[in-house]
């Protein structure tokens, strides 16, 4: 795959999924409703003065940058070791021609953790909005860059009406302020390049200033060590969300906790 059409191709085939998909999105929804509650990653996410920054934790076997990453991780004993480590969310990526994943997965570390789970994935329509909900997500994903604003203000909308938070993800300034156009109040930058997959693990800190207090903030990938973390806390960010530095730990419990007690330590400096 050349560089500059990773994110293309990958949309593309959730394009077509959707387009194939012929389902009736208000049943569809309907019967999401019917599953228990889960539990509320918004709250979870938010960062009060002199605490914390909160650990989003992934449960991701491939990247399409990198490959392999682990790909045979237990989904559910990842997830309950991030539990243990101190995680406040757990992410789970659930593509499965470019990332390895599989919805069944959430439902994994939903038995293991009663955290919060982020469905992450290429967010393209409603009804994997009502997907996301089925399987007992509390969140889904929603790239600014893969949707129109069109799109997003009604994805936006069907995440709100399901009870589900939506993590708008931006990659600079301009994404920025569309995202907060729509009325995205969980935003999340995210430091790798789509089109590329390169890291800038300067981009959320330099992004940092743009956001209003009455955002939820997250910096996203290119964070694995304890000054990374330092960085994202002391400019002020909620949570971070971090994969690659923790499905290839051999500890991943401890290495969320060092990601954390880091922000802890900044915090109160």
């Amino acid at each position: 795959m050349q560089v500059g059409t990773y994110l293309d191709a990958i949309i593309a085939v959730h394009r077509a999924r959707a387009a194939a998909d012929d389902r009736d999105v208000g049943r569809a929804m309907r019967a999401s409703l019917r599953v228990e509650d889960p539990p509320p990653l918004v709250e979870a996410l938010i960062r009060p003065a002199h605490e914390p920054v909160r650990v989003i934790a992934e449960v991701k076997r491939r990247s399409p940058s990198k490959v392999d990453l682990a790909p045979d991780l237990d989904p559910g004993d990842l997830g309950a070791a991030y539990a243990s480590g101190g995680a406040a969310a757990i992410s789970v990526l659930t593509d499965g021609p470019h990332f390895g994943g599989d919805p069944a997965d959430v439902a994994a570390v939903r038995a293991r953790s009663a955290l919060p789970v982020l469905r992450k994935d290429f967010t393209v329509a409603p009804l994997d909005v009502a997907d996301a909900r089925a399987m007992g997500a509390s969140g889904v994903l929603l790239i600014v860059s893969a949707l129109s604003k069109r799109e997003l203000r009604e994805l936006l909308a069907v995440a709100d009406s399901l009870g589900l938070a939506a993590l708008v993800e931006v990659h600079d300034a301009d994404e920025l302020h569309r995202a907060l156009d729509v009325g995205a109040s969980v935003v999340g930058v995210n430091q790798r390049d789509l089109q590329t997959f390169e890291v800038n693990a300067t981009r959320a800190v330099e992004l940092a200033a743009e956001f209003s207090e009455d955002v939820v903030t997250v910096a996203e990938s290119g964070i694995s060590t304890r000054e990374d973390a330092i960085a994202c806390a002391q400019a002020g960010y909620d949570a971070l969300l971090v994969g690659e530095a923790l499905v290839t730990s051999p500890d991943p419990a401890a290495a969320v906790a060092l990601l954390a007690s880091a922000g802890a330590i900044e915090s109160v400096a």
